[in-house]
């Protein structure tokens, strides 16, 4: 009964007194930061003016949600917010997993910590900095792209991909690829290390190569750890920062460039050059993507 799990939950934690020390500190990070701003999401359902507080702004159910839906940009921002995150999970997401297996097949030390710091480096780029190499890398007129079009002996300009609507997804998503590659291996390859070394070994007398140990005993044993950080992958998907959309964002791309965050975003300036009120796009937003931030 409840006697004996108190009982044996004191004698655990006398004897492992110093684990539940260290899981203190998460905890009441993740209590403070990520439970109690929940209390805040009833902005979206109210007509929130700062003035009065959460509690004491009026009560308007779902009005911001009918405003959004009956946006006449909607459908294409939501699209787009949706296939930027549907791509980027689809693309990027088995690579880091796929990333991680091959490092792990090399027994060489030095060359698996040269792999990985060069790989971890871009993990540490601002946003700026990475829109900056796009550009300079990618542009038509002054990059890297448009002078090797020029120095093999073409005229005038090669087709702009760096502003192109059609390319914008692509320059977005395999971006963030490189970015974060080595970055997200990190957790995969720190499973790897919990796979037993007997299941190595029971293959290899099998006369399994090096290649099928990883696909028959690496690969199974991370899958939980891929199951549960696709799941948590799928729960942001809504969530689609606005720093780099908007830094890359412009008016020849704003058709696939549009996205809920970048849409928050621009209405509220508009309004403010108006003098409006810039409640509406605020809480149209915030309730539209699951972003809590009382501006």
């Amino acid at each position: 009964g409840f006697k004996g799990f108190a009982y044996r939950f004191a004698k655990n934690f006398r004897r492992d007194w110093q684990l539940h020390l260290m899981l203190l500190f998460p905890v009441v990070y993740m209590f403070i930061f990520h439970y109690i701003p929940i209390y805040g999401v009833q902005i979206a359902f109210r007509d929130y003016k700062a003035a009065d507080g959460i509690v004491g702004s009026e009560w308007v159910g779902m009005q911001w949600f009918l405003k959004f839906w009956n946006n006449y940009k909607f459908k294409q921002i939501f699209f787009n917010t949706i296939r930027l995150s549907l791509y980027s999970i689809f693309a990027t997401f088995p690579l880091p997993v796929i990333f991680a297996l091959l490092i792990n097949l090399y027994r060489t030390s030095r060359f698996r910590k040269f792999v990985q710091t060069v790989t971890y480096f871009p993990h540490f780029l601002s946003v700026v900095t990475i829109v900056a190499i796009i550009s300079m890398v990618f542009g038509a007129f002054n990059g890297l792209y448009g002078n090797l079009y020029r120095f093999f002996g073409n005229t005038g300009y090669p087709p702009d991909f760096a502003n192109s609507a059609a390319a914008f997804p692509h320059l977005y998503v395999w971006s963030g690829l490189w970015q974060s590659l080595g970055w997200n291996t990190i957790i995969y390859t720190a499973a790897l290390t919990a796979v037993p070394q007997e299941m190595h070994e029971a293959a290899q007398l099998d006369g399994a190569s090096r290649f099928k140990r990883m696909i028959h005993v690496d690969l199974p044993m991370i899958m939980p750890t891929v199951a549960i950080m696709l799941i948590l992958r799928f729960g942001s998907i809504m969530g689609i920062g606005v720093a780099k959309v908007y830094l890359m964002q412009n008016p020849l791309n704003v058709s696939t460039s549009e996205v809920i965050s970048t849409g928050r975003r621009r209405r509220k300036l508009l309004l403010r050059r108006r003098g409006g009120s810039v409640q509406f796009p605020d809480q149209l937003c915030h309730a539209s993507s699951g972003e809590l931030h009382l501006q």
